[in-house]
């Protein structure tokens, strides 16, 4: 123990890493309440996944990028996050603390790395939860106006959305414009984020299985609407279309179906989320791998299903692109089914609550992680003395999210949500890899198996996905990496716990 001490308080270098030691007193002295059994982890996970990807995603990949191969989409981002989560439930397993990738970053690469990565994940957790507060305003202003009442345009859209549909529907501009849905649903989230993780996992829980018998709900009645002629071509030939900036880009073929991986990837961030809540897993060390892997190879099954249906149902360029549309709810009603859009529709405002709990609950456990190594305000770490939650963070995440998503026009979120995804998976893999050579002698609950070939096929993956992600997303996240560098510059690295070993 005290070798290990003196050789990482002999360095200043900014690749300094966390003794593993210290991650134990970390687990000892931990004030979150371990309530989390492997199912309400799984759940957690399958709560996350579901919802973003079905309801959402699917779409606008299939209009925008793939086609009909939209499903070969699902199995490339499934195939990069098998190998990313079966290195993310080694680390798990071996130091269940909160913090997720940058707490094992911190452990094996390095201090700004850890930084980076943990810089990285409030930008997927955050802009995540800001695309679907956004996403489950659309689905529920289609539920109210299936009961016939519809929300005032100013009230159900941000400033530059209601200018443009006042534009486009003969209408004057609205002097002032908010979208109240989505404000609205995050403040309630933040209310049972705040109350305790027992309250949001039972809540989590009683969603994800409306959520789930919804899904199977779209793919049993959605098979017998399948008419094979819309799966051909199944890989349509590439071709420049308009995409959802309007700016043309090219779709379809091998080069389609690559980039529709990369934009569902932010349907993944689910089993991420799971690794977020070790400190509070009953028995992490086993569960959370159990967690981690169940939930990712249910939801990609259903992933794969869904969009074989959905592009089967009607033609893929028939297939509404626009998220804030509700594209499943609308091929079910273009397919001749309306009855089935009230259930779909519902459900889907219901699931979409549980996706935004999850990025939020993740969200804050980040915080906490690094507010607990010093490289963030103590105001991070500050927990309830009685609901044992970090509630000032909670509430603070909760208001950030909330102003963004009534405000903002969301378009590239969701691929600056995959690039943060995706740089923490590929740095898992690599971190990973790192200490089985460094420390092969580490006790491992739980061994990624073939490390040595999984590891570099996840590295390499996930980064040809980030290269496929949009030009626009890629430098609005890179510009967020180089804000977050200033920031450890000025108040991270001079505050690191670190610099008193």
């Amino acid at each position: 123990m005290e070798t290990e001490t003196k050789n990482y308080s002999d360095t200043t270098s900014v690749w300094r890493r966390k003794p593993m030691y210290l991650y134990e007193q970390d687990m000892k002295k931990s004030e979150l309440k371990r309530v989390l059994g492997k199912w309400s982890l799984t759940a957690i996970g399958i709560g996350a996944i579901i919802g973003g990807g079905i309801f959402v995603l699917t779409g606008t990949a299939a209009h925008y990028h793939a086609g009909p191969a939209l499903a070969l989409s699902f199995v490339i981002a499934g195939i990069g996050c098998i190998f990313a989560a079966l290195c993310y439930a080694e680390f798990a397993a071996m130091l269940p603390v909160e913090g997720s990738a940058y707490a094992y970053a911190y452990g094996t690469i390095g201090e700004l790395f850890a930084w980076a990565i943990g810089w990285g994940l409030i930008l997927e957790y955050a802009m995540g939860a800001m695309t679907v507060a956004v996403s489950w305003s659309g689905y529920f202003n289609k539920l109210v106006h299936l009961f016939g009442f519809d929300i005032p345009f100013w009230l159900r859209n941000d400033p530059v959305s209601a200018a443009k549909y006042a534009a486009d529907n003969g209408l004057a501009a609205p002097g002032f414009s908010i979208n109240l849905p989505a404000f609205i649903i995050v403040w309630l989230v933040t209310s049972v984020l705040v109350r305790g993780i027992k309250e949001a996992a039972g809540a989590n829980n009683v969603i994800v299985l409306l959520k789930v018998a919804a899904v199977l709900f779209v793919i049993v009645v959605g098979v017998f609407a399948v008419v094979p002629a819309n799966w051909q071509p199944f890989i349509p030939a590439p071709e420049m279309i308009q995409g959802e900036t309007g700016a043309p880009h090219s779709a379809y073929g091998w080069g389609g179906i690559v980039s529709g991986a990369s934009a569902i990837f932010f349907a993944y961030i689910g089993f991420d989320a799971v690794s977020t809540q070790a400190g509070e897993a009953i028995n992490p060390r086993k569960d959370i791998p159990f967690a981690i892997v169940t939930s990712l190879l249910v939801c990609t099954v259903l992933y794969i299903a869904v969009s074989l249906v959905l592009t089967g149902m009607i033609n893929y360029k028939d297939i509404v692109g626009d998220a804030l549309k509700a594209p499943v709810a609308a091929a079910f009603e273009k397919a001749g089914k309306p009855w089935a859009v009230f259930i779909i529709t519902a459900a889907a405002t219901a699931g979409l609550v549980s996706v935004m709990l999850v990025m939020m609950l993740g969200q804050t456990r980040i915080f906490l992680g690094m507010a607990k190594d010093g490289l963030l305000p103590k105001f991070f770490s500050n927990i309830h003395p009685t609901l044992k939650t970090p509630y000032k963070s909670t509430i603070l995440v909760g208001l950030v999210v909330s102003i963004v998503a009534a405000f903002t026009p969301i378009s590239i979120l969701g691929d600056m949500t995959s690039f943060g995804t995706l740089f923490a998976f590929a740095m898992v893999c690599l971190a990973v890899l790192l200490l089985r050579r460094s420390d092969p002698g580490r006790e491992r609950p739980f061994r990624a198996p073939a490390l040595f070939v999984i590891a570099p096929l996840g590295i390499i993956i996930n980064f040809y996905l980030i290269v496929n992600l949009s030009e626009i997303a890629q430098l609005a996240a890179l510009g967020w990496l180089l804000v977050g560098l200033v920031v450890y510059f000025i108040y991270g690295r001079r505050h690191s716990n670190l610099n008193d070993l």
